[in-house]
């Protein structure tokens, strides 16, 4: 089970990085289910981890412009378990998107310091 937190009306939760440079690396991503992928970083992020460039893929913003995506990998621990990922490289905070959360439950309760949990179903 993953759990976190709602804070600022976001539900949150912390997870851990494999890096070769350091040992794990914690970082709070917030659950966005709008967001189809898996993972979201700032490209600032995703450069101090340097995490290795895959390829890049088209994207249409909200204000339907098209952009061209880079995305990256990455090794994180999802359930106790290491899991090789896709990390998106662009925003200002990190997401958690929906491709993590299949095959799991989500229960989020929507208040300050709320319960946040992710189980495997």
């Amino acid at each position: 089970m993953i759990s976190g937190i709602v804070t600022d009306k976001h539900a949150i939760v912390s997870i851990f990085f494999r890096t070769s440079f350091r040992s794990d690396l914690s970082i709070d991503f917030v659950i966005d289910t709008g967001f189809t992928d898996e993972l979201c970083l700032p490209p600032e992020a995703v450069s101090l981890l340097g995490l290795p460039f895959k390829y890049a893929i088209p994207a249409n913003l909200a204000d339907n412009s098209r952009v061209l995506l880079p995305v990256h990998e990455a090794m994180i621990l999802w359930n106790g378990e290491e899991r090789e990922v896709s990390v998106l490289a662009t925003g200002r905070r990190p997401l958690l998107g929906t491709a993590l959360l299949e095959e799991h439950e989500l229960v989020v309760q929507f208040t300050e310091g709320g319960l946040v949990t992710i189980d495997e179903l």
